[in-house]
């Protein structure tokens, strides 16, 4: 019985050197032919270029795992690039090619410096070729932190007939036979090997530079049902699944900022109601422009609760978006929360947020007012409406769901706000209301957004200061923006 066992395993050892072997040397082949010079292959790379760059902040750590030449690891501009690849001419050629980057000969099975961790590990076409899926996501998975991406490609089987056509015809890189995964499929082996999928799509509906058609098909038909599903790849991003934080870990601190215009009579229950969460929070009140005595409340309350970390603002500017930014410069906690004056999101839900957060359940929190049934007052029928539509359509623009996008109470951490700070001028200021600003940034970071459901309240004093149909007619703009800067690229 021991001796068959041996014997079945020695076999199969030899079938995947065989398959190694017959690989290798024709990816060695390809990289001295030049096949990804040709017409089909030259412009479906270049367009992987444009989607990596947009999924990856530049100047971050990144393991390309099956990195041929080089080229797209260069491409996404990380500060530290570090390229792995079994054929040594792929090698040879990307270290000639992208000196100030790493590249090392070893098969994508095989360990490698397990010390090393990066920000995103990418795999571009390569589970089409791999002996053992799970296996190369096992040992990718020893190179994450609780914090890293890791976004693959890779074809799609409707593609099959159409690529053996082009490659006989010396159109498109030549490839031996592949797995031809489905994303399904792929989402089973991530999961088995501990991640998690954020989120998937497709993208490259016609592979060939045909200028005006190939924008239309690749940057807008490809992203819209039914044309998505004739798509030449699919985009898979995922993170390691989280893992609840030990006890004895050091508990994070926490900054709620609190926007008030006009909103004196609820700042006395802003105190009094809040409670303390993690290693310590302090509070940061903006003040805009009251035509009441907010502002001098405020001092009074922070004045009657010295135990109470606290900070007061005026604001220069104008908006709540201008006021959660002067804020969150000036806060020092690890977590971010953003909490309305007027307490129609109550302050004891807080610590719900900072559950999921701390856990790893969340990296951007969003709060949730249309799962429970509000008081009758709470929220206008129409601006019900309006936010259930935004709802669906920034869902399908973000590629992630959100349901409620207006609702005041996001939390996040601090390091991820510094890389939307600095990611920001890829969308500009655009956004009165500040919670658009930090829902794009999340989704250009690639953060597992999470709702969070709340029961919203009415108001207890003073008035609503949306103005339905300005403001509905600045969502609808934002939805055209976050097509052109998020989908539509």
């Amino acid at each position: 019985m021991n001796t068959e066992a041996a014997d079945m395993q020695g076999q199969g050892n030899v079938t995947r050197e065989v398959f190694t072997r017959k690989r290798r040397c024709h990816w060695d082949d390809v990289a001295r032919s030049d096949s990804f010079g040709r017409a089909g292959g030259k412009y479906y790379h270049q367009r992987l270029k444009q989607v990596y760059r947009l999924l990856i902040h530049k100047d971050l750590r990144v393991l390309e795992v099956g990195c041929g030449r080089g080229d797209l690891l260069d491409a996404v501009r990380p500060s530290a690039g570090v390229g792995l690849d079994f054929s040594p001419e792929m090698i040879r050629r990307a270290r000639e090619a992208y000196p100030g980057l790493t590249f090392m000969e070893l098969d994508a099975h095989a360990h490698f410096d397990e010390e090393q961790k990066f920000d995103v590990i990418i795999i571009s076409d390569l589970v089409d070729d791999l002996w053992d899926v799970q296996t190369v996501f096992e040992r990718v998975r020893e190179h994450c932190h609780p914090g890293s991406r890791i976004i693959l490609n890779f074809y799609s089987r409707l593609w099959e007939m159409p690529l053996k056509l082009v490659q006989k015809l010396g159109l498109a890189t030549p490839t031996l036979p592949q797995n031809w995964l489905t994303l399904d499929d792929v989402a089973d082996l991530l999961y088995l090997a501990d991640f998690e999928v954020i989120s998937s799509w497709q993208e490259i509906l016609w592979p060939v530079r045909t200028p005006v058609i190939d924008g239309i098909f690749n940057r807008f038909l490809v992203k819209m049902f039914p044309a998505s599903l004739f798509a030449l790849t699919n985009i898979v991003v995922a993170r390691p699944r989280p893992v609840a934080p030990r006890p004895a870990e050091r508990k994070p601190s926490v900054s709620i900022v609190v926007p008030a215009r006009n909103e004196a009579g609820n700042i006395g229950p802003i105190f009094e109601r809040t409670p303390v969460l993690g290693g310590g929070t302090e509070l940061i009140f903006v003040e805009g422009h009251s035509s009441d005595n907010t502002y001098e409340e405020i001092e009074r309350q922070i004045a009657a609760h010295p135990h109470r970390p606290s900070k007061v603002f005026r604001q220069k500017g104008i908006g709540k978006a201008d006021a959660v930014r002067l804020g969150f410069e000036n806060a020092t906690g690890d977590i971010l929360m953003i909490l309305d004056a007027d307490m129609t999101v109550a302050p004891e839900d807080l610590p719900r947020f900072y559950d999921a957060m701390v856990s790893g359940q969340a990296e951007f929190a969003n709060g949730v007012r249309l799962v429970y049934p509000m008081e009758d007052k709470a929220m206008r029928f129409l601006n019900l409406l309006g936010n259930k539509f935004f709802t669906w359509a920034f869902s399908r623009l973000l590629r992630q769901p959100i349901k409620d996008t207006l609702c005041g109470t996001k939390v996040l951490w601090r390091k991820d706000y510094d890389l939307i700070v600095s990611n920001r001028s890829y969308f500009g200021d655009f956004d009165p209301f500040g919670d658009y600003d930090l829902i794009f940034g999340a989704a250009k970071l690639n953060l597992k957004m999470t709702d969070i459901p709340i029961r919203y309240r009415n108001r207890t004093y003073g008035s609503t200061q949306i103005q339905r149909w300005k403001h509905g007619w600045l969502l609808l703009k934002m939805v055209a923006f976050a097509a052109r800067r998020i989908k539509f690229v």
